[in-house]
């Protein structure tokens, strides 16, 4: 398991220590007590469990734009890679907030989130 301090990478997954979280964005619902950070098209997401109902170690935010969301980690979370097979190591994340980038790849119709 991985330790992170101002910024790391799951996969796909750029994350970046950032002060505050932005105005205007959303928070996101939880599925089936997870945080799914980044969606995968195979079912392999990126997911953070939560700890408790009541007052989760983890909120996840989003904007505008796709391709951005934030994560507000009020305790240790742990970041996981749902896949069995050539699989990325778990990351613990300390408390903080974090700008989330999702990889984008050029198509002919411009761009688009990496396939995964």
């Amino acid at each position: 398991m991985r330790y992170v301090m101002d910024s790391f990478r799951q996969g796909d997954l750029y994350f970046l220590r950032v002060e505050k979280l932005p105005k205007e964005i959303t928070e996101d619902m939880a599925e089936n007590g997870k945080i799914v950070v980044g969606h995968s098209e195979t079912g392999h997401h990126h997911v953070v469990v939560l700890d408790k109902e009541d007052d989760p170690n983890v909120r996840m935010y989003s904007g505008d734009n796709p391709l951005v969301s934030w994560l507000e980690v009020n305790r240790p979370a742990t970041l996981e890679h749902m896949r069995s097979f050539d699989t990325h190591a778990p990351i613990t994340i300390p408390p903080g907030t974090y700008k989330v980038h999702r990889q984008r790849e050029y198509v002919p119709e411009g761009f688009r989130r990496v396939q995964d």
